[in-house]
Formats: structure tokens, sequence, C-alpha cells
């Protein structure tokens, strides 16, 4: 009896606390159903006819960002036969509006300065990955100056001594990576296509001194900068995440090889080199400041960040593609031997215009893999959508697709099948792409940085379009198709179970990439 009193006080303590604790729980329960039942309610009864319909949700601040973060592509592929080619999501809490299709894509991506912004989107991702004061850190105007510091480095002239670089640098890699030795074998080939592509890049755009600083495992601190840019970053890019950490552990490194090299090459008084850095180090802004030497190291990560994230993954899908269809890649082959000669000289840059199928590879690999699966604008102020009732409020962010147009049955027949051919004049599933008639030639722009294209009403924008559109366009067929023509020559590959499919997508980076591990079987040609 005695025990039975001592134990009554902490028992009923522990009852009561147990009674406080199933309040709170009901408590917040109750909240949360409050939530989602006003939630509802304010999605049924206050339509807003003059903006473009909300995708239906649950939670509140939670909206849609789940199922839209699963598969982008499906997402938007399911709410545009529901909405339409204009809708509204809530993404962590903020209205996002989607407009795909040709129209969509021309309406965003030329939107003026004065209407749509990037850098309030992409600088809390790009700024740890970079640095300070360069690209979406600085005002428009002086990315656009930096812009064209950098196309010095994408003229013909250089593409010419390029094609070698990185046809070297593919050799090289395959003859020493233990991963093919041997004749045959089965290689996971994403990681194998990023370390080639950083090898090349590197070489190719910033010199042989930045590329004998490089080895597999500096390689590997790209991707580590690269999964900075992870969806959640736009919210906890802050945050002490072990990616954070590696990301900012892989940005310290990275820029302090490219700084220690600037350093060297003032103290040794270097003069008429040809390379990026070398010019850089000698440019001046248009207000007279010379281009500070952390700008420059910043600048550096950006241009190779740029040569390295879209292609590793392009590369990646490419491969995996040819071991899904083998029958294409022994025609790339032959593609050689008829157009270069049987011996297969080295590859020159001109040789690559004679390679059409080799061409195709890329657009149609872009195509059905586009790299960036949605492109952000902040809107500056209501914007109309022409031919709609339509006004998107200054509080939304808007959101382009191309890859959602670039899988488009009315302009790709069969979309969904990868078929290089297609790119092949009058052949029966060749796009129908979206032109003015009465054009003669694409229109172009000077948004600061010399002519591009502004044609942006197109449902094929591997690239993007406007002012942000990708300045390394040109540098990344190039390198992708010179890194196919070497690969065709050494190796054949296909599926390890033999048969013609291929693995689904990652979405985990802004960047999409294939599901890792993506084994294929590779297997010497007889005269390797």
């Amino acid at each position: 009896m005695g025990l039975i009193q001592d134990l009554g006080g902490p028992l009923a303590e522990g009852f009561s606390r147990l009674g406080l604790a199933s309040q709170i729980g009901v408590a917040v329960g109750g909240f949360v159903l409050l939530s989602v039942i006003l939630n509802v309610l304010n999605q049924v009864l206050f339509k807003n006819p003059n903006e473009p319909p909300v995708v239906f949700h649950w939670f509140p601040f939670i909206g849609s960002t789940i199922t839209y973060g699963m598969d982008p592509p499906r997402f938007f592929k399911e709410n545009r036969a529901k909405y339409g080619d204009c809708f509204t999501f809530i993404l962590l809490g903020k209205k996002t509006t989607v407009y795909v299709g040709p129209k969509g894509n021309d309406f965003i991506l030329n939107g003026k300065i004065r209407d749509v912004c990037a850098e309030e989107i992409y600088t809390v991702l790009t700024t740890p990955v970079f640095g300070k004061d360069v690209v979406y850190d600085c005002p428009n105007s002086k990315l656009m100056e930096q812009k064209k510091f950098m196309k010095i480095a994408l003229t013909t002239e250089a593409f010419r001594s390029y094609v070698p670089i990185i046809s070297d640098e593919v050799k090289s890699y395959f003859k020493r990576s233990p991963d093919f030795k041997g004749q045959s074998g089965i290689v996971n080939i994403c990681p194998k296509m990023a370390q080639i592509t950083i090898f090349t890049a590197s070489h190719a755009l910033q010199g042989k001194e930045i590329r004998d600083k490089f080895d597999e495992t500096l390689a590997d601190l790209y991707h580590d900068l690269d999964m900075g840019f992870t969806p959640i970053n736009f919210m906890l890019h802050w945050a002490p995440l072990p990616w954070n950490k590696r990301r900012d552990h892989a940005q310290r490194t990275v820029a302090k090889i490219y700084m220690d090299t600037i350093k060297a090459r003032r103290e040794r008084g270097e003069t008429g080199a040809q390379d990026i850095m070398y010019h850089l180090m000698n440019s001046t802004y248009k207000n007279g400041v010379r281009v500070p030497d952390h700008e420059i190291a910043h600048m550096m990560i950006a241009l190779l960040m740029a040569g390295q994230h879209s292609s590793s993954s392009t590369s990646s899908w490419i491969m995996l593609r040819l071991a899904s269809r083998p029958d294409i890649m022994e025609e790339l082959y032959q593609e050689q031997i008829k157009n270069l000669g049987p011996d297969l000289p080295p590859l020159t840059y001109e040789d690559l215009a004679k390679l059409p199928l080799n061409q195709a590879i890329v657009k149609e690999t872009l195509r059905l893999h586009a790299p960036i699966h949605s492109i952000m604008r902040a809107v500056k102020q209501p914007m109309p959508v022409p031919g709609t009732k339509y006004v998107i409020p200054n509080n939304h962010v808007l959101l382009a697709a191309p890859g959602v147009s670039a899988s488009d049955e009315q302009y790709f027949p069969q979309p969904d099948l990868w078929e290089p051919h297609r790119w092949e004049k009058d052949h029966p599933l060749a796009p129908s792409m979206v032109r003015n008639p009465d054009e003669e030639e694409e229109e172009k722009v000077d948004y600061g940085y010399g002519l591009v294209s502004k044609g942006a009403a197109s449902p094929y924008l591997p690239f993007g379009a406007g002012r942000h559109r990708c300045i390394g366009e040109n540098f990344a067929n190039l390198q992708l198709q010179t890194i196919i023509a070497e690969t065709v020559r050494m190796f054949k590959f296909r599926n390890v179970d033999g048969s013609d499919k291929v693995i689904g997508t990652d979405y985990a980076s802004l960047f999409s990439r294939p599901l890792e591990p993506a084994n294929i079987y590779w297997e010497k040609r007889d005269k390797q």
C-alpha cells in the first residue's frame, strides 16, 4: 500500500503530462485541419478570373512542391492537360506561374528587363557556387560585360584549336582509366562522362596550365559545386547541411587554385598569352575599373561550370542512348569511315561539319533530355499575357519549361521516341518548327555581349533564349560532337541486359541527369 502511495504522485504527474501532450497534439491537428479546410475553400470560392488557374492542392505553403519536385516534366504535362498552357502552382509558399509552349517560351525568356528578373531568383543558388560579384551577384549590366569578356574563348579560331585538345583528352582518359582495361566490361558511365567533360572543358577553355592542376579528385569537387544547385537551396542555401558544406569547401578549394595561378602569372610578368584567364587579367570594365582578381577566379569557376554541368548530363544521356541503340552507334562509326576516310585521321574542326548524324545525336538527346527543366524569372510589375484575359501579378514567379514543347507531338511526331534521323530533311518524323515564313533570317539582338538570336517562340530551345541565352551553346555542341566521335572510334556499347530500355531521370538537382548507377556494357573495337 505504501509503495502504491509512493508511486501515485509520479504516475499522476506522468498521466498529467500525457494529457497535456495529447491536448497539444489535438490542437496542432485541429490547426492543420482548419488550415486545409480554409485553403480548399479559398481555392473553390475565391478564384480570380484575371489570373491563371491555380493547381489544386491540399496544404498551404507546401502546395504542389512535392509532386513538382518528383517529376517536373510529368507535372507540367499533366497540369497542362487540366488547365491549359498557362497555370499557377504553389512552390514552397510562392505562387509560380508556368507558361508552356512556344508562346510561353517567348513571353518569359524574351521578357523585358523591366518586367522580369533572373537575378532575384538565382543569386541564392549561384553566389555560393561561383562566388561574389559575378553572374547573378552583380547588376545585369555588369553581367553582360562579363559575358562579353568570355566570348574571346568562343570564336571560330578558338574552336579550331579546341577539337584536337578535346580529342586528345578523351583518348587519354579512356586509355588510363582502370575501368576500361581489357577488351570489354561494365561501367557506370555517368561519373566517367563527368570527368571527361571537366578535363576537356578545363583544357580547351582555360588552358594547359589550369588543366594540369585537375585530376579525378578535383573533378569531383565540381560535382560538389553542382549539387549546390539542389531545389531545396532556394530556401536553405545558408543552412549547414552536408551538401552545402561540401559545396563551400569545393568553392574555396577551386577558387584558391585560380587565385594562386593568377598571382603566379602576374609575378612572372607574363605577356602575350591567348587564354581566357590572361584576357580577364588584362580586361577593364566600361567604368574604367580593372577586373579584380577574385572576380577573375569566380568567372573562371562560372565558365567551367557552364561548360560542365549541362555537358556532363547530356554526354551521359548520349552514351546511354547509344547503348540502347547499338545500330545507331555503328552508323556513327560508318559515317566517319565514309566521310573522313577508312584510316580515321585525327579529328579537325572542319570534320565535324561532315558528320550530320553525329550532330543529330546531340540535337535529339537535348530534345528529350533538356539539362534544365525549369527556367524561372521574378515578376517585377503586372504582366498581361497577350491573347488572354490573364495578368500575372508582381508577387508571382514565372516559369518556362521549353522541354515540354520539345516533347510535344504537335511539333515532333512520336515525341517520346529517340530518333536522331528525324533531323534529316524530309524524314517522316522531321520536326515542325515554329517560324515566321516572312522572315528571311532570324532576328538578332545585342544585349551587351554580342549578337544572339532573339527568337524564343520556338518549341526547341535547349540553350534558352533572350538576354540569358547560354553563350556556350556553340562550345557545348563542339565538345559533345568531339566526345561522341572519339568514343565511337574506340568502343561499341550496349545495355547490360541487351534491351533497348533507358534508365530514369534524377531530378535531385536543378540539372536533370540519369539515375545512377547507369551501367552499360562496353567492348573495344578490334583495332583498339
